[in-house]
Formats: structure tokens, sequence, C-alpha cells
């Protein structure tokens, strides 16, 4: 058995992550985000406290309590929450104080580093969830089309030189041409605004990445609220990155998927 610290943002990312932990038999400790996880944590964790964005010494307080020194990162902090509701504590305060660049990426790399001088290891997030990680090729009935594979190799050309700017993972393209960048909003909303300026015509919606060389944190998720808005949006067609995204939910994902044509494939991130 092993022992792991999660922390938990919000979505179902770090549910499904301590539902496979307990079947695992390791036995996982629960830090939930106050305004982003939700209450089920509770009982789905060994022990489960909770903190509010901000408050970095308080988590690292619990750490020791608990004598864990690998931990988690599950689930999403919305970016807008990041800039708009956190307030830090003291050392984070010296984190954002010390960053040239207030992107989430960089804020997420002083917190890793005050972690790591404390004795903390920063965990791949996909851990516990490598089945649900995109295969690679066609992973729908229908595969893309040559127009929206065109659409994916110009949408995925965008992503990587959007890679080192900390904008957001997702790009949506109509016969090539970039629709929509997925920013603070997240990717659902970037296609519905991304629906309101094509007329009507099938979108394809490429997402990245990053090319990291570990999953630390943000990792690309899609699921099931994915489907739905592709489909409210005529979005025909999804590459994600092979071996790097979470499929939540993933066979409930790919039926529904399957039931109204649509087309997802994973993609090499290499390319």
């Amino acid at each position: 058995m092993s022992r792991y610290a999660l922390l938990a943002g919000n979505g179902r990312f770090p549910l499904l992550a301590l539902e496979a932990a307990r079947k695992l038999g390791h036995e996982i400790t629960a830090i939930g985000i106050k305004e982003e996880a939700s209450p089920e944590i509770d009982a789905l964790a060994a022990r489960s406290h909770w903190i509010s964005l901000g408050e970095l010494s308080r988590l690292i307080e619990i750490l020791r309590e608990e004598q864990l020194s690998d931990l988690i990162f599950a689930g999403q902090v919305k970016h807008a929450k990041i800039f708009s509701s956190i307030r830090p504590d003291w050392r984070l305060f010296k984190v954002l104080a010390s960053l040239r660049e207030k992107n989430t990426d960089a804020l997420i790399g002083g917190v890793m580093r005050v972690l790591e001088d404390e004795g903390v290891h920063v965990l791949d997030s996909t851990l516990l969830l490598k089945p649900l990680l995109a295969g690679a090729g066609p992973l729908t009935r229908r595969k893309p089309s040559s127009d929206e594979e065109r659409d994916i190799a110009y949408g995925r050309r965008i992503a990587n030189a959007l890679s080192a700017v900390d904008v957001g993972q997702s790009v949506v393209v109509c016969e090539r041409a970039c629709v929509a960048l997925e920013a603070m909003e997240g990717t659902d909303e970037a296609l519905r605004r991304a629906a309101s300026l094509v007329n009507g015509r099938p979108l394809t919606l490429v997402k990245a990445s990053r090319r990291r060389r570990r999953l630390l944190f943000d990792v690309p998720v899609t699921g099931l609220g994915t489907v739905d808005a592709m489909r409210a949006t005529n979005t025909t067609a999804l590459a994600v990155d092979a071996g790097r995204t979470l499929l939540l939910d993933k066979d409930e994902m790919l039926r529904r998927a399957d039931e109204t044509n649509l087309a997802i494939i994973g993609m090499d991130p290499e390319d």
C-alpha cells in the first residue's frame, strides 16, 4: 500500500482518482480547495482536510501533520479564480512577488518550488488514472474526414505555437481558419463563442498538452460535458494528445460521441 496526498480542485478528476486509489489499495489523504472541490471527496478519502485558495502554508502544515511527502494535483482551479479570488498567505505572497510573469504556469511553478524545498514531491497527476488516458488513433467509430484532418493539422500547429505563452489548451478551427482560442473561460465556453461566429458551419476542436515532459498539473481533460458542448455547437471532430489527455467517463463519453457520429482521435503529441 502506498500513501499519497491529493490536492483536489473542481470536476470529476479528483473523484475518479480517489475511487481508483481505493480499488488499488492506496491510502489517500485528500486536501480539498474550498472554492473548487466537491464535498464528495470526504467519503472517498481515508482522511480529508479543506483549505482556501492561497493557503500555501496550511497545505504544507497538513502534509507535515500527516507525514506525507508525495502530493498529486487533481482537478482544475478555474483560471479566473486564481487571479480574482485568491487571498495569498505570507508564503504565497512571497511566491507571487517573485514572479516575473503572473500567468498560471509561472504561479504553479513557483508553488512547486516551495513544496520541493519543503521535501514534498509533486507527482504525475495521471498516476492513478492511466486507463483513462486517450489511446492513439481513432477512438470513435467514425474517423475524421479529410477536411477535418486538415483542420486538425492546422489547429495543432497553432496549439504548439501557443505552448510557451500559457493560453488555454484548446483551439477551435473552421475551414483552416482559427475561430477561437481557449482562455480563462474554458473549453466549452470557447466552443460556444466559436459557434456564434461561423453561422452554423462545422467546427473542429483541437486540445493539446503543451508537450510537457510530465503531467504535474492542468492535465488536458475532456469528458461528457465536452461531447455535449460539441453536439450543441456543431463541432464534429475532436483531436487530443494520445497518452496525455484524460477522457473522464471514457466509455460513456465515446458512446455518446458515436451516437451523433462525432469523430475523436488521439494524436502523437510529438507530431
